[in-house]
């Protein structure tokens, strides 16, 4: 009878949860009416959760009315709200209050992405205003200009000398940034067209672990995201040394009402850089964006945005001109170097909330890009009469698209999140050519004169299997490439096809140790593709060569303001390529491996002051060359990366960041060595009502510096015979700048 009695009131109690435990849905905004993404809904009193996806949409299981939910987000007042039974007959609108970042708000296991949050807090505490600094957000991720901001810059990154963009993908608002089959080098990836005040959001990966990133994403992938709206019209002037002038714009043309925001912004930089011959440097950057959501809070954004940029340069320098004192560390050999480069962009987004439980995430993208390089970096090896100064140049068209699903289910009792995606990048590219030429004027020999196409289609699925603490997440993705070439150098029409398909598994762990303690487990298999040109003239061999990769990592909050992250990883390569772009061929280097240690570290002392720094350990070796000659030329051993960031201090902000390389092999036999160095720059504003008065120093300590440097062979005019050793571009000198912005 007692049995019978205890399951009455069992089943009793079950047909009441049934009967008042509902879903609620609900929007999270800030005080501007725009949604917030990644924000953390708890129910306090049924343990269940939910993010807010990018519309700011949640979705929470298990509520009943009078359950009290706290809704919270890194940067907003923490909010509590009991529910009500009207909260349940339609969408429950929330609003959260900005407040300065605090670390020891953050929470590891209600945060989404805790990588993104960390990137966003850095972001947050250290605005950028340049296209270098952008990059230099992603931990461990050291950047070189060849050009002063002509060229893309050279990256480097676990180990790798990524040269333009070999190793890693480069995305902005999932529109691609590398280059496929470029003029001056595979994977060539020119960030300049982004206006720095734009980014809103810096995502990024190291290794080749995410199904959503394919080609060149074996050493990490980064993705910009730009914003949505702006919060005020801003006015801004900056002044330096160098002739160095720049200006920028950023306009609202609307009001953020009715759930429509638009805004342009246009800059302007021009400079003769630290060079003995002025450069000439400058850049028009225009950029436009329009975001519209419907009344069910699916959104579309057309982005478009247009730049145009012109310099000349120095090129890299021989070390035995400035020993000697023929030449000082900002001369040249021969200063006719230089180039123009422009690209327009068209990005059409759609987001849609397919259902309560599944979301579609789509984008359409053209770019229109034009580049022409000059560069000399032999002097008089090859032609000692002209000179070997090369010219590059190509006319292209990028278009694609990408989609992706995302669906919430229950496998049994265990949540599984499963996202499927579909994209498409086609390449036309017209007359892309490398030439023998003199005074950027005379075209003395065509070397490479042809037209490519290069497709690329891929679909990619992952799940996540929440288990509580532990997550597991495997995923698979499918690569189709078509390369086709037609050489306008021999006589008759012969295009040259090949055709690749490689698939790609992965397999993540993630383990909630403790409230402030995440451990991760990462593995996965990656490819970089080769130039188009070289795959046809090889008849398919080493197109896309693999890539095999583990990390084993863990984020800890030791302390309230205190958090470390820290990862030990290991990288396999079938086949390192060495691009030289200058001569048109692709050098196969042979299997190489590396393994190293990535530790980053924040630290909040109090409201105003914050404290960063990254730093890399790398061992990084061919795997086919005997020991002593088996290094990886210009692969950095050892990086640091960091600084002291102060804001809102009576209405001064600021800070000194300071970089560090350690030298690092020229060559493969360690003969030739890459000097390091240690850069120190800082900057001081001052607000007072609507203007902020500026003053940032680069190089503080007027350090001397190579920025880029290379083991070369050259002969310079007056030598018999060609030397071997380090070419380099100088680094910035001390060089200072002052700012004023007015707010509106």
């Amino acid at each position: 009878m007692k049995t019978d009695r205890l399951l009455y009131l069992m089943l009793f109690i079950f047909t009441v949860n049934a009967m008042y435990s509902q879903q609620i849905k609900g929007v999270v905004v800030n005080s501007y009416k725009q949604p917030l993404e990644g924000a953390y809904v708890y129910n306090l009193n049924s343990k269940s959760h939910a993010h807010t996806a990018e519309s700011g949409v949640f979705n929470l299981e298990n509520t009943r009315v009078n359950d009290t939910l706290k809704i919270g987000l890194l940067g907003f007042k923490t909010k509590k709200i009991v529910v009500t039974d009207s909260n349940f007959k339609g969408t429950l609108d929330i609003v959260l209050e900005e407040k300065s970042f605090q670390l020891d708000e953050l929470i590891l296991t209600e945060t989404l992405n805790t990588v993104s949050t960390i990137s966003r807090m850095d972001l947050n505490t250290t605005p950028v205003n340049s296209s270098q600094e952008i990059l230099r957000k992603v931990p461990g991720l050291i950047i070189g200009q060849h050009a002063g901001g002509g060229k893309a810059e050279q990256l480097f990154l676990r180990g790798f000398d990524i040269d333009h963009g070999t190793d890693v993908s480069l995305n902005v608002d999932g529109m691609p940034v590398n280059m496929v089959s470029h003029a001056h080098g595979q994977g060539y990836s020119d960030l300049h067209f982004v206006i720095p005040e734009t980014v809103n959001k810096i995502d990024f990966g190291k290794g080749a672990y995410y199904a959503h990133r394919g080609d060149f994403a074996t050493a990490g992938y980064v993705d910009f995201s730009t914003k949505d709206y702006l919060k005020h019209n801003l006015v801004s002037v900056s002044a330096g040394q160098f002739n160095s002038v720049r200006t920028l714009g950023m306009f609202n043309l609307l009001d953020n009402s009715n759930n429509q925001n638009a805004y342009i912004t246009t800059e302007y930089i021009a400079t003769d850089g630290p060079f003995d011959s002025p450069q000439n440097f400058n850049r028009l950057n225009l950029f436009g964006k329009y975001v519209a959501y419907t009344p069910n809070n699916d959104k579309i954004a057309l982005t478009v945005s247009h730049f145009t940029s012109r310099w000349d340069a120095s090129g890299q320098i021989p070390q035995r001109e400035v020993d000697n004192g023929n030449i000082s560390r900002f001369g040249a050999i021969d200063d006719t170097e230089g180039g123009n480069t422009q690209r327009t962009n068209i990005n059409v987004a759609f987001n849609k909330h397919v259902s309560d439980k599944s979301s579609l995430k789509t984008n359409a993208f053209y770019s229109h890009y034009g580049f022409e390089l000059y560069s000399n970096f032999t002097f008089f090896l090859e032609d000692p009469i002209n000179g070997d100064q090369i010219k590059q140049q190509e006319d292209r068209q990028i278009l694609g698209f990408n989609t992706a699903i995302t669906n919430e289910m229950y496998l049994g009792n265990t949540p599984v999140k499963t996202t499927s995606g579909l994209s498409l990048r086609h390449d036309i590219v017209n007359d892309i050519e490398l030439s023998h030429t003199l005074n950027r004027k005379t075209t003395l020999e065509q070397i490479q004169l042809g037209d490519l196409n290069q497709t690329n289609i891929s679909a990619f699925t992952q799940a996540e299997f929440d288990f509580g603490k532990l997550k597991i997440a495997p995923a698979l993705r499918l690569d189709y490439f078509k390369f086709l070439y037609n050489d306008q150098l021999i006589p008759n029409y012969s295009p040259q096809a090949e055709t690749k398909t490689i698939m790609s598994p992965k397999l993540n762990f993630y383990y909630d140790a403790a409230k402030h303690w995440q451990l991760y487990l990462k593995s996965g298999l990656g490819f970089h593709s080769n130039d188009t040109r070289v795959i046809v003239s090889q008849q398919g061999k080493d197109v896309l060569p693999r890539s095999y990769g583990l990390d084993l990592g863990n984020v800890w909050k030791p302390s309230p303001k205190l958090i470390v992250n820290s990862a030990l990883w290991y990288m396999f390569l079938e086949q390192e390529f060495v691009y030289v772009g200058d001569a048109g061929i692709v050098e196969p280097s042979g299997k190489t491996e590396r393994y190293g240690l990535d530790l980053g570290l924040r630290y909040q002392f109090n409201d105003w002051l914050y404290f960063d720094s990254d730093a890399t350990l790398t061992h990084a070796r061919s795997t086919e060359d005997p020991e002593g000659q088996n290094y990886i030329p210009l692969a950095p051993d050892f990086t640091l990366a960091g600084g002291l960031s102060v804001s809102n201090l009576d209405g001064f902000s600021g800070g000194i960041r300071y970089r560090y390389v350690d030298d690092r092999p020229a060559n493969e036999d360690n003969s030739i060595v890459a000097q390091g160095y240690f850069v120190t720059d800082c900057n001081v504003n001052y607000t007072f009502k609507n203007i902020t008065l500026g003053l940032t120093v680069e190089n503080l300590f007027d350090t001397d510096w190579n920025e880029t440097q290379f083991a070369t062979e050259s002969r310079l005019r007056n030598e018999t015979q060609s030397v071997e050793e380090i070419h380099f571009t100088p680094g910035t000198p001390f060089f200072m700048k002052a700012s004023i912005s007015y707010t509106f």
